[in-house]
């Protein structure tokens, strides 16, 4: 598998989402590392929040009410979470990041404090240079 095992991953929120409702959209990499033993998962709080969002808005289909459906998505993958904290706050304000999506920011800047690996498909996100990348591709 090479360097990727027992890394420690953020995952970006689509990639949550693509994990559990569309596992053909993740590259053989990614889906490869996520499903390694030695992986750790981590998860924060604004991926609840933005797909809560998209389930709400209909950008997202489940099979149950949105907060029941996150709910149970959540316990069905054990995943650390990612507070969203002080220093996650402070390091949102001084990423050099041109992308201005708030949810984004607090993604990069939790990678970075939490010292995780962020995996994402998301272009503006992946031209990032402040913290480990793995890009779904």
């Amino acid at each position: 598998m090479g360097s990727d095992a027992g890394v420690k991953l953020l995952l970006d929120t689509h990639i949550w989402l693509w994990s559990l409702l569309q596992p053909d959209a993740l590259s053989p990499r990614v889906a490869e590392v996520l499903e390694h033993e030695a992986t750790g998962l981590w998860l924060s709080p604004i991926s609840i929040w933005e797909a809560l969002m998209s389930i709400e808005r209909g950008r997202v289909e489940v099979d149950d009410q949105p907060s029941s459906w996150v709910r149970r998505a959540i316990a069905a993958v054990p995943m650390k979470e990612a507070s969203l904290n002080f220093e996650v706050a402070f390091e949102s304000r001084f990423l050099r990041m041109s992308h201005a999506d708030p949810a984004d920011r607090f993604l990069v800047a939790t990678a970075k404090v939490y010292e995780l690996t962020l995996v994402t498909a998301n272009r503006e996100v992946l031209k990032v240079k402040e913290v480990p990348l793995l890009p779904n591709r």
